[in-house]
């Protein structure tokens, strides 16, 4: 139940994105949604967690399940630490808009290919 401890009761959150790995998607410095969510399709922004990183959070963009956990990647291969060399993670809550600089929804799409 670490998604429910995480997002409390609260079906929103907001989080902030780090780091070039979602880019040109999302930012560094981007303010998002976070939607408390059990599913997710694959293509879908969302806000994850690895078991080997429990204290650290990342926006990724799901591709699918992966035995108990997600399979998911950055936008921007090179500059993503993503389920490529961590393994399968959590997924915590979708991310569906981007609420800063500019709101703007986040659309499903596929991730880009591993590089």
């Amino acid at each position: 139940m670490g998604r429910l401890t995480l997002l409390g009761d609260r079906p929103l959150r907001r989080a902030v994105v780090r780091g070039p790995s979602m880019s040109p998607t999302l930012r560094d410095g981007d303010i998002v949604l976070v939607v408390r969510r059990d599913r997710f399709r694959p293509g879908t922004v969302v806000l994850v967690r690895w078991p080997s990183r429990p204290g650290r959070l990342s926006v990724k963009r799901v591709t699918g399940r992966w035995g108990a956990g997600w399979w998911v990647l950055g936008d921007n291969p090179r500059g993503s630490t993503d389920s490529r060399e961590l393994g399968p993670c959590e997924v915590l809550g979708a991310v569906p808009l981007r609420l800063w600089p500019g709101p703007r929804l986040l659309r499903r799409r596929s991730p880009s290919p591993a590089r």
